[in-house]
């Protein structure tokens, strides 16, 4: 008789499991890209190699989920500024016809759809291993490494299972927006651990700065590696010892990954792999839903122009923080915050506050009244305009009532994002769209909720009281 765990893994592997059609579609649109772009690169006279990297070269993608990377090689000779030009020069004309956007890694490259596949075209130079020029350098060598060591230990199955995990449970994608799981980071995992199940059971004991070193490159050398790499999560390169594949995960990442390992292995349940569909809250549902919070979400709402994703969300994330710094600052408590974006131009910051309103005035400690300092202190507040109670002494320090520059958070930052929040911190490609933000409270944000989806699905996530995974 099978075990609850062994049927959860059965069912997610005939999901996951790519089937012959598809492979067979694959295969023919990917000759199809190279095809093009070698008779583009013909017709151009450039010196170039076309090579398929990714999953889909490693035959470890899941089922209806294939991106399909190609990778463009010039020679090393070639600079950095006419890589990308060139680069993206034969990408788009070789897909002359298909819809395309430039993507942006360390340098710019091609998102286009072919027959129902997104596709990533990145130029790179064709190097000998350890002379990189740029980050994509590597790539082959990824591809090379992964399918040297499936071909001596099928794990692709494995490595299906565990990206599915990892993309079920919201830690997958190691760009600027998520800070996650890479699936050349998934890989590795199953490969130094042998197992879906054996992985799970390792990752439930990690703890933050956890080592990995599959190829054991690092032998004997593990305090060198934490001085060197300093992150929450250090997974060592096989193909680079001075490269941390885990470089991108954060700890919150780390963190939810470790507690979503040890829930599946208490109770295993398909929800991990296919969490349950976030159900859209009507006005009046998310009106109540707010109201039960028994806090005050604040809403910026601002436009700006169309940015390359990774630049957008980390402009997004730094204005974010900057946002959180002044509302401590003048001492509203933050519980938590997030962005949304629909990645063209329309933005949100959200702050859940305990309170947007908070008293006229507050206690201000100060220094010891033996110390040297204790003068400065009541010269200072002694008649000063902010003082509302004078100065005395508890215990061994002086007190001082003093009244609050700002004591409703949305007056604070409607003045300090009035000239763009470039005294606060807001990210320069938002200074001049961010004046004209709108700042809405509560159930002010109905009507915007009702007529974006995206937005809607986001804000119905943040106030679920559960993560979509847990069943």
């Amino acid at each position: 008789m099978t075990s609850k765990l062994e049927r959860v893994i059965m069912h997610v592997l005939e999901k996951v499991k790519p089937n012959v059609d598809e492979k067979d579609r694959i295969k023919k649109t990917t000759q199809f890209i190279i095809r093009r772009i070698n008779a583009e690169l013909k017709r151009e006279d450039f010196k170039a190699v076309v090579e398929v990297g990714g999953s889909v070269a490693k035959d470890t993608w899941l089922n209806g989920e294939a991106d399909i990377d190609v990778f463009i090689l010039f020679p090393p000779t070639l600079s950095k500024r006419m890589l990308e030009k060139i680069g993206l020069h034969i990408a788009k004309d070789a897909l002359k016809g298909f819809p395309w956007r430039e993507r942006f890694a360390e340098h710019p490259y091609l998102e286009t759809y072919v027959e129902g596949f997104r596709v990533n075209i990145v130029p790179c130079y064709k190097v000998n291993k350890g002379e990189w020029i740029s980050a994509a350098d590597r790539s082959p060598f990824h591809t090379d490494y992964v399918r040297m060591k499936l071909s001596q230990n099928d794990l692709r199955d494995e490595i299906r299972l565990l990206k599915r995990f990892i993309i079920g449970v919201g830690v997958y994608g190691a760009e600027i927006k998520v800070s996650g799981f890479s699936g050349y980071l998934c890989e590795l995992l199953v490969l130094g651990y042998q197992s879906f199940i054996q992985t799970l059971n390792e990752i439930s004991k990690w703890r933050l700065g956890q080592f990995v070193d599959v190829e054991k490159l690092y032998d004997g050398k593990y305090n060198e590696a934490q001085r060197h790499f300093d992150a929450p999560l250090i997974v060592i390169d096989p193909v680079d010892e001075n490269r941390n594949v885990a470089a991108a995960v954060s700890k919150e990442k780390l963190g939810e990954l470790i507690t979503t390992s040890r829930c599946f292995l208490e109770k295993p349940e398909n929800s991990f792999f296919y969490p349950n569909e976030t159900i859209l809250q009507s006005s009046n549902v998310l009106i109540e839903n707010i109201t039960k919070l028994k806090s005050d979400l604040v809403f910026v709402i601002f436009h700006c122009e169309t940015e390359v994703p990774d630049v957008l969300w980390g402009q997004l994330y730094k204005t974010n923080r900057a946002l959180k710094r002044l509302l401590k600052q003048y001492d509203f408590s933050i519980l938590r915050s997030s962005a949304w974006s629909d990645e063209k131009g329309l933005n949100v910051l959200i702050f859940e506050l305990e309170t947007k309103d908070i008293p006229l005035s507050k206690r201000h400690i100060g220094p010891p009244f033996d110390s040297k300092e204790a003068g400065d202190f009541l010269n200072k507040h002694l008649g000063a305009d902010n003082t509302v109670s004078r100065p005395w002494i508890e215990g061994s320090r002086w007190i001082v009532g003093i009244s609050r520059g700002y004591v409703n958070a949305i007056s604070l930052l409607r003045e300090k994002l009035g000239d763009g929040g470039r005294s606060v911190g807001v990210a320069s490609k938002f200074v001049e769209n961010i004046k004209d933000s709108e700042i809405y409270v509560n159930e002010e944000i109905v009507k915007f909720y009702i007529s974006n989806n995206g937005f809607a699905k986001f804000l119905s996530e943040f106030l679920n009281s559960k993560p979509n995974w847990f069943d």
